[in-house]
């Protein structure tokens, strides 16, 4: 707010009626979810409007309460303002999707449009996000709004990487005539191996491929490992941004319900 930044959805949109008239962000905030949790009620299901409810009345009245900061203004900068504004709300977002919840907003449209036409969620909040920065442009000038894509660009990226998680993994895929062996060096510097089976279609022979997730400080070991077994080991290195199971990280979700109802529908097949 000091340094006179939008945002996209119906937060941005309440943003230029407050540069405009002075009316409480958060208020509007949860005016304009009204329609869309109405809409979502009849057509995406109770269960998933509740979820947004609780996210998006939190979120409309910290928006309220935390109104007296809009006058502090620990940097003059806009810039700095623009990229560090995205990165916390980077964070904020990513926390919350992290967790399967939302705050409403243009997440309930994208939802929407998703189910009855199978378009993309990011697209549709993309177009709707692009069309609230053109109004803007017009209404505060090109810069606020160009400063603003700035923002929104940066709040993208940091979601995306806290969804995804920051301990990303490498996942490493070794073929080769010696893979048991290559396996078994693995083993010794104390990650799992597991073996893939693999056909080559000119030779149409049949061989192990080592598949393995280490951290990124046991890539190099991996790779010496290999190659001082097998030169011509053929090897693909690609990134994991998160791996769950045992010895990594467990999801973090709280989706006990849905993990009990499918496995009863199981133990009812099987009955």
């Amino acid at each position: 707010m000091p340094s006179h930044l939008l945002t996209g959805g119906a937060t941005g949109i309440a943003i230029i009626v407050y540069y405009l008239a002075q009316l409480p962000i958060g208020l509007q905030t949860f005016l304009y979810n009204i329609p869309l949790l109405a809409t979502a009620w009849k057509t995406l299901g109770k269960g998933y409007t509740c979820d947004i409810l609780i996210g998006t009345a939190i979120f409309s009245v910290c928006l309220d309460i935390t109104r007296f900061l809009n006058a502090f203004a620990p940097v003059n900068d806009v810039m700095l303002a623009a990229i560090f504004g995205g990165v916390f709300n980077g964070i904020g977002y990513g926390l919350v999707f992290r967790m399967n919840g939302s705050t409403g907003g243009f997440d309930i449209v994208g939802a929407i449009v998703k189910k009855y036409y199978s378009l993309n969620m990011g697209g549709v909040i993309f177009a709707f996000n692009c069309l609230i920065m053109v109004v803007a442009a017009f209404l505060f000038g090109v810069a606020p709004a160009m400063f603003t894509l700035i923002c929104m660009f940066m709040n993208a990226m940091v979601t995306d990487k806290v969804i995804a998680g920051f301990n990303s993994r490498k996942a490493v895929l070794i073929v080769s005539d010696r893979a048991e062996v290559i396996a078994e060096g693995i083993m010794e510097v104390g990650r799992g191996v597991t073996f893939c089976m693999g056909r080559g279609p000119f030779t149409r022979r049949e061989r192990n491929v080592v598949f393995v997730v280490v951290s990124l400080t046991q890539v190099a070991k991996i790779k010496l490992i290999a190659n001082a077994i097998d030169r011509n080991a053929f090897m693909i290195i690609m990134a994991a941004n998160e791996v769950m199971g045992r010895g990594f990280s467990s999801p973090g979700v709280p989706i006990d319900g849905v993990i009990r109802r499918h496995t009863q529908n199981e133990i009812d097949r099987q009955i």
